[in-house]
């Protein structure tokens, strides 16, 4: 991936870079503007984040330290609300991974059902292309192929216009985010695809209107035909009934023992390696983006990931599947293997299937940010929201 041309250079600086410009905006001008979407290149009132937080290069804490040192609380309080949506999505999904189980399985048998059923295939192509003759939805889905990227007001619509206007599975649409976007994350991509079809808040739906694309494109869209004019919340099951985190096992390698660092897709950084007193003997990073989806993922997404990887630990060993973790383990005589906590999603998957077929130990450890926000997204955000300044003092001051 070429570091000038991207508008996500993939590179820890250029993260920290960003930070500290968006971080004098992130008051009013943000709270006024956030919702605009004016187009690539222009997304200028949003902080243009997410690939890095997305990757652990910077988290909750480091985006709201950055922004509390330039302003009030009370001024940037609807930025880090937004901010701390992520990590609210992420707790929800720890509690009900049954949610991420069922969404797998309907992908199989729609990824099945596109394969022999023509009609299905025309109109998911056709969206997926850009070629539904809606105008905004089609500009959407060009940009995100191009980009990796979409304004979040954008996915809402195109999220909205997929499901009640084109009439296509939810499922196809979250899974055509997921391969495409660098941030593309299994908690927070498939929970907003449900609260768009009202599964995620029973009920409640998000209608794309003509009026509001127009004003809220700064008028590149007016005059949008065909939408729907209603959204009925799409039938399915309740929610599975909350769970515990997952247990972690604290570390117990032997001091002689050579311990590996397995860095994934959910979590580039490794802040406990001092606190577990480890200098790893080998780092290796496990890119699990291609097991996201039945089909390819973007090669831009991987090319992002991996770089991104290479520049934040430069010697880096970039693994792809779970026979990779065991080749880096017999190559590098390794007797423990530590890696930071993987969330639902594909990396999780994959380290409990090397678990199954390899005798080496493997400890995850649970950043505290984590351990402390996730238990507290046991309902509604507004409801995690009351802990954000308690968060906030503990990790943030």
């Amino acid at each position: 991936m070429n570091d000038t041309s991207s508008p996500f250079p993939p590179n820890a600086a250029a993260a920290h870079a960003r930070l500290a410009e968006f971080a004098l905006h992130a008051g009013a001008d943000y709270a006024k503007k956030r919702n605009f979407d004016l187009g690539a290149g222009a997304h200028r009132h949003v902080s243009t984040l997410s690939p890095y937080l997305r990757m652990k290069v910077l988290d909750e804490a480091d985006v709201c330290r950055a922004v509390l040192s330039r302003m009030d609380p009370r001024d940037a309080d609807k930025f880090i609300a937004e901010v701390w949506w992520r990590t609210y999505w992420k707790g929800w999904m720890e509690q009900r991974p049954a949610v991420w189980a069922a969404y797998r399985d309907d992908l199989t048998r729609l990824h099945n059902e596109v394969q022999t059923q023509s009609g299905l295939r025309a109109r998911w192509e056709a969206a997926c292309l850009g070629q539904t003759g809606i105008k905004p939805f089609d500009h959407w889905a060009q940009e995100l192929v191009q980009t990796g990227y979409l304004h979040n007001h954008a996915r809402m619509w195109f999220a909205s216009i997929w499901i009640f206007t084109l009439e296509l599975p939810w499922q196809l649409g979250a899974d055509f985010f997921l391969r495409h976007l660098l941030d593309g994350d299994a908690a927070v991509n498939t929970l907003s695809w449900r609260w768009v079809a009202g599964i995620q808040t029973r009920g409640k739906t998000y209608l794309a209107d003509a009026g509001n694309i127009a004003k809220f494109t700064d008028g590149r869209f007016v005059g949008t035909q065909g939408l729907a004019q209603n959204a009925a919340p799409v039938s399915a099951p309740p929610p599975p009934e909350r769970q515990p985190l997952p247990e972690i096992t604290p570390y117990a390698g032997a001091p002689a023992d050579r311990v590996g660092l397995l860095l994934h897709s959910d979590d580039l950084g490794a802040p406990f390696l001092e606190r577990i007193g480890v200098t790893p003997a080998s780092v290796a990073f496990l890119d699990c983006t291609a097991a996201q989806s039945p089909w390819q993922s973007a090669p831009m997404v991987v090319e992002f990931r991996t770089a991104l990887a290479r520049d934040v630990w430069p010697h880096v060993q970039i693994l792809d599947t779970e026979d990779g973790i065991h080749s880096w383990v017999e190559e590098q005589g390794l007797d423990h293997i530590v890696a930071p906590h993987a969330p639902v999603g594909s990396a999780r998957s994959a380290l409990r299937r090397h678990r199954k077929t390899d005798k080496t130990p493997v400890s995850e450890v649970r950043r505290e940010i984590d351990s402390a926000a996730w238990p507290l997204a046991t309902a509604g955000f507004f409801k995690f929201r009351k802990h954000i300044p308690d968060l906030l003092d503990r990790f943030a001051g």
